[in-house]
Formats: structure tokens, sequence, C-alpha cells
């Protein structure tokens, strides 16, 4: 069967099957990947919001020392949800959804291979969503942290605490609804890539979006068994008195933690490889280069899947564990960091030397590889024993993943909805409400979260809803306040520009940025089918290689756009 065939049959489940619905009923009954990854990437948007609005509230109650505007437990309520919030219900689905809508355009395929799965993953998602969020309407909502250690979630604790006990059981089935359906999106984007990418696409000649996207969901499917064991053991511990975590009935807390953070160290690399891909495709467009080193970003991106796994217990430091264990988790920890700066480096020589267009994504690229690397720097930190101990319980480790996580995933998605939002709407996003946006964002987040590194080397233990009148912890939490202000202005900023360009923005056209890659190839926003003709795919960049081939012989190779100059 040939490429155009393989594109044209009408597979059961597909969205040609849905196309009699009309209205709201469409997007409920679709099954056509381009409809569900704009379902997740609402959904997640909402959540999104909501997580930032939390942030908001717990920056205002640590506005000053001594500050009782929450109460302790609502505190660690909103410190709770805000956790929880940002990790499994926004940024990991918001790069979901970019995983969902792009991986088949990228690949030539016309869905993904098991549209229906597709489909239930998401209803899994909102659904585990919306049940941990019911908590709020309940007065049952969670007081534990987003880690949830024993004994914080024992029923015995809770009701000693005067905390009433079930808000932790919507948190667990919430986050096995939601670990369900991540681990089918795993299943489909892995099967979809391999089965279903066109005959001349070798791997050699995958974009990196979509190879940073397999290793992704390689990462899912290993890592959130281990989360949804552990949960489950902590359900029987609270209704059926299994005793997995109680130390004196021959339980262990530390089974929990060990459980929690085989699947929460990995976890950090699903929040950020999806993103690795998007900076691995704006920055060539942008600086008109073919990307350096694709063989060395392809490797290592693998090697970065595999030692993930190997760095969970650099959490647990603190716990008591051995020193032989101290030695190997504080190694393989600084080892990581080998394979994350290769793409550092690639992106680095990427842009060396090439005509670099500063369009609105491409500062959001700029700005992420400053702020990921501050972040990995202050990360290998704490592969040093010592040092751990000191800051584990700190603010440094607050300013530490807020770098990683928001200064790191949250700008490349940035620059994945300003380089891609033209391909789903038709219409470009605002270059001028999106400069205003980067910067406000830009200076925001650093103010907010660069002081709090000398927070946490000044002694300010993290989780605590209020803290004592000590030197300088009173200016370093104004200010960071104050910053984080000007950073939720600036998300602000994003939210009206989505809303505001999809009624009037410019239209887009198909190719506005003039990128190389397959998705560039169809209508903006695609057809339902994906493809009327797929071009040949002869290296990583096929549609330069179409365009170059298309050209008088003798004449010079096109430069390829990398959208309005700034």
């Amino acid at each position: 069967m040939n490429n155009s065939e393989i594109n044209a049959s009408k597979e059961p489940g597909s969205i040609l099957e849905v196309g009699e619905y009309k209205g709201l009923l469409s997007w409920l009954s679709s099954v056509d990947h381009k409809q569900i990854g704009i379902m997740y990437f609402t959904t997640s948007l909402i959540f999104f919001l909501a997580g930032a609005s939390l942030a908001m509230v717990m920056r205002t109650q640590l506005i000053k020392p001594n500050h009782h505007w929450l109460s302790p437990e609502t505190y660690n309520q909103i410190f709770t949800m805000h956790g929880t919030t940002m990790i499994f219900l926004a940024i990991m689905p918001m790069l979901t959804a970019f995983m969902v809508y792009f991986t088949p355009l990228m690949i030539g395929a016309r869905d993904v291979s098991f549209p229906r799965m597709n489909a239930l993953s998401y209803w899994l998602y909102l659904m585990g969503g919306l049940l941990i969020y019911f908590s709020f309407f309940t007065g049952d909502t969670l007081h534990m942290g987003w880690s949830a250690y024993p004994p914080l979630t024992s029923v015995n604790y809770s009701m000693d605490l005067y905390f009433v006990g079930t808000g932790v059981d919507y948190w667990i089935v919430g986050l096995l609804l939601t670990g369900a359906g991540t681990i089918m999106t795993a299943i489909n984007i892995l099967v979809t890539v391999a089965d279903l990418r066109v005959p001349d696409m070798k791997l050699a000649r995958l974009p990196l979006f979509v190879w940073m996207s397999s290793i992704n969901a390689i990462l899912m499917l290993l890592a959130l068994p281990a989360l949804n064991a552990a949960l489950v053991m902590l359900f029987l511990d609270r209704h059926l008195n299994a005793l997995f975590f109680n130390p004196a009935a021959g339980g262990n807390p530390l089974l929990w933690e060990h459980s929690f953070w085989f699947f929460g160290h990995p976890e950090v690399y699903i929040l950020i490889l999806p993103g690795f891909g998007i900076v691995s495709e704006v920055i060539p467009v942008f600086s008109r280069k073919v990307i350096f080193g694709y063989s060395f970003m392809a490797v290592a991106t693998v090697a970065i899947g595999f030692l993930s796994f190997g760095v969970w217990a650099h959490h647990m430091l603190a716990t008591g564990m051995s020193f032989s264990i101290y030695y190997v988790f504080a190694f393989s920890t600084a080892l990581i960091a080998v394979p994350t700066g290769i793409k550092v480096f690639n992106w680095i020589a990427t842009m060396w030397g090439g005509s670099i267009s500063f369009d609105t994504a491409m500062l959001f690229c700029v700005a992420f590889i400053l702020q990921f690397t501050i972040g990995g720097l202050s990360g290998v930190a704490f592969a040093t024993v010592p040092i751990d101990w000191d800051l584990t319980q700190s603010y440094f480790v607050v300013a530490h993943f807020h770098y990683t996580l928001l200064g790191g995933t949250l700008f490349t998605v940035m620059a994945g909805f300003y380089y891609w939002y033209p391909k789903i709407t038709g219409r470009m996003l605002s270059e001028k409400l999106g400069k205003i946006q980067f910067w406000l964002m830009v200076i925001g987040f650093n103010g907010a979260f660069f002081i709090l590194h000398f927070a946490g080397l000044a002694g300010m233990t993290r989780r605590v809803y209020t803290y004592p009148d000590l030197p300088h912890l009173a200016t370093i939490n104004l200010i960071s306040s104050l910053f984080a202000y000007v950073l939720g202005l600036g998300i602000l900023i994003f939210f009206a520009n989505l809303v505001i360009s999809l009624f009037k923005g410019k239209p887009a056209g198909d190719n506005p940025w003039g990128g190389w890659t397959l998705e560039w190839a169809t209508s903006s926003p695609p057809p339902p089918h994906n493809f009327d003709r797929i071009p040949p795919v002869r290296s990583i960049r096929p549609l330069w290689d179409l365009e170059r081939s298309q050209m008088a012989p003798g004449a010079a190779a096109p430069p390829s756009r990398g959208g309005e100059s700034s």
C-alpha cells in the first residue's frame, strides 16, 4: 500500500465516522486527534489558570512575616492543590496536547493508531481532574502537600488534626484516572510513530519533537505504574487497614517515598522532554539553520530517558539511608546533567551564525535556555550530599524546581503556542501582545524566583504558611511576591491574546514561518484527513527539499524564513 493509500484509508474509529455530527456533539463524540488535542489544550489551560491563581494567593500570604491572612489549614489546602494542579492537571496535559495534536501531522499520518482510546484518555483526565477539585465543594480539600507523604495521608493523622480525611480519597482516585489516561496516550504515541509514519520517514529523519515525544511516552509507561501502585497501596491502607506505610505494624513510610519518587523524577523529564522537542523545532526555523548535531540530540534524549530512572533517591538523601546509596545517587544526579548539557550547547550552536528572527516564539526559546540552565546548575548542587542535607527543606529547592518547571517547561510551552497557534487556528497570535507578555513573564519570573535562592540560604523553610521576622526574609518575600504579580499579569495577557487572536488575528496561511516539517505541508487548520498530498521525505527538512527541487537549475537555495522580523 503506498503512502497516499495509507492516509486515505478509512480505518474503524477514524474521524470520518464522526463527520455526521455538528456543533457541541461533534466535540463530545470526536475521535479526531486534532479535536482531542484542542480539548486537552483548553482543559489544561483552565487548570493552569486555577493553579496560577492559587499561587498568587500563596504569595500574598507570604508577602510579610507573621502574616495570618490565611489559616495554616487553608494555606496547606491551597499549597497542595497548587502543586497537584500544576504537575498533574496543567503542565503535563498541556504537553500531552502538543504530542496528541502534532505527532500524527509531523509523521504524515491521518490520525493516531487508536483514535477511540485517544478520546478515552482525554475524558479520564478530565474526570480525574474534576474529581480532585470536587473536594473543594465538600469542605474536604487536601492538606498533605502534593507529594502526599505518610503519615500525613493516614486516616488517624487526619482525624487527629481535625482534618476531614476523604479529600485524600478524591486525590487518590482522581490521580488513578488521570494516570490511566496518560498511560493510554503513551501507548498511542509509541504505536503511532512506529506504525503510521510515512514509509520514507526513517528514524534518522524523524522530527526531534517526535523523537522526544516518543522517549517521553516510554517514560510515562515505565514511571506511572509505580505511582499507581503506590496510590492503590495508600487507598488500601486508608480503607482496609493494609498497613503498607505504618511502621508500628511492620510497614515502612519510605516505601511510599521510593515508589513516589521512582515516578517523580522521571516525571521531571516527562514535563520537559516535549518542551525540548518544541525548542528543537522552533530554534532552527527562526535561526534559518538546520539543527546542529541532530544525531547527538537524539542520542542525548535516549540517555536522559535511561538515566532519569537512576536518580530518584536524591530526593531522599536526608532520610537516613546508607552512605553507599548516597554515593550512587549523587553520581547519577551529576551524570544526568551531561546529556542535558549537550542539548543546550546544540541549541546555542544552531543559533550561532544564523540569521535569527526574534519573533515571540524565538524569544521564549532563548529565555528558556538561560533559565533552564540556572535551574540545572542549582540542581547539580544537590548532587553534593552535605549541600542537599542543608538545603533540602529550604526555599532553595522551591527556587530550583520553579526554574526547571516554570522557567523551563512553561517557557517552552509558550514558544510552542506562538509557533503552532497559526496551524491550529489559521490565525496569528499578536506579536505586539506576545512581546509585552514575554518581557512581563521574564522580568516577573526571575524577580519572583531567583531571589528565593537567597531565602533558602538564609534558612527559610518551605511548606510553612508564615515565617518569623528574621533579617532579610521580609524584604526577600516582599520582592518575590511583587514580581509574582508581574508574572501573573504576563500570563493574563497571554490568555487575552489567545482569545482575541482567535477572532481577530491576522490570517496565517499554510506556512507563515517557513517551517520545514510535514505539519506545514497541509492547510491551517488541517482538514479532517490531515493531508491531501504528502511531499516525499528525503531528510529532516522535507519542505525545504521540496522547495529546492522546484527551483530552476543553477538557482541559489532559498533561505528559510523565520517569520516577521522584529
